[in-house]
C-alpha cells in the first residue's frame, strides 16, 4: 500500500522541480543583456572649461540681459560660444553673456 503514496509524491516532485526549471528558463535571460553584450554604461564626455559651447540656433544675441534689450545679431545653429558670466535676474530668468567670433552678448537660457 505505501508503494502508491511514494509514487504520488514522486510525481509532484517531479512536476515541481520541471515547473521551477521551467520558470526559471523564462525568467533568467530577462536580467541578460541580450546577446551577451556587456552591461557597462557608456563612459561620459564632461566638457573641460575651455571648449566653447554651440549653439542650437533660433536665438538672438542681446545688448543687454533683459527680454526687451536691443537685439545684436542672431545667433547660427553650432556655432561657437564662450561663456563669459552668468546673470539670473530679478524674475528668476537665467541670462549667459556669451562671445561670438564677432561679437559678445546675452542669450537666454531656455
Amino acid at each position: 500500500m505505501s508503494r502508491p503514496l511514494a509514487r504520488s509524491v514522486d510525481q509532484r516532485f517531479s512536476t515541481w522541480r520541471w515547473g521551477a526549471v521551467l520558470a526559471f528558463a523564462l525568467f533568467a535571460p530577462v536580467s541578460l543583456p541580450a546577446g551577451g553584450a556587456d552591461r557597462r554604461l557608456p563612459d561620459l564626455r564632461r566638457r573641460n572649461a575651455g571648449e566653447p559651447l554651440l549653439s542650437i540656433g533660433g536665438q538672438v544675441l542681446q545688448a543687454a540681459p533683459d527680454q526687451q534689450a536691443p537685439a545684436l545679431a542672431p545667433v547660427d545653429a553650432d556655432q561657437p560660444l564662450r561663456v563669459v558670466r552668468s546673470w539670473r535676474d530679478h524674475e528668476g530668468d537665467q541670462w549667459l553673456q556669451v562671445e561670438t567670433a564677432e561679437q559678445r552678448g546675452w542669450l537666454a537660457v531656455a
